[in-house]
């Protein structure tokens, strides 16, 4: 089980962070990563299988660009994403780009 700790040095980084719950159990998680400008980052953007398909990964990455939006300073919000998700995030109001990607 993770007891969160190891997420320390990662939302030490973060701009903000969003998430769901059920009572206590987490169910949803979504990460702004935040480079100390102008562009902002999504990232791991999760849903528990049993939780999926009910709004509640929409509600999150809603929460995260409102909460981008009123920074001050940040201009751009950017995701990266696979290909099966760009109707999600066409819904959440992102729009397709070119973009590159090395991995290391």
């Amino acid at each position: 089980m993770d007891d969160g700790s190891r997420w320390a040095a990662v939302l030490a980084r973060s701009l903000t962070w969003v998430t769901a719950y059920d009572g206590a159990r987490l169910v949803g998680f979504v990460n702004v990563a935040w480079d100390g400008g102008v562009h902002a980052f999504l990232l791991d953007t999760t849903v528990h299988p049993d939780w999926q398909r009910r709004g509640v990964g929409t509600r999150l990455v809603r929460e995260a660009v409102r909460a981008a939006r009123a920074h001050a300073g940040v201009e751009w919000l950017h995701v990266d994403f696979e290909a099966h998700l760009t109707a999600f995030y066409g819904t959440c109001g992102f729009t397709g780009t070119s973009a590159g990607l090395l991995r290391l």
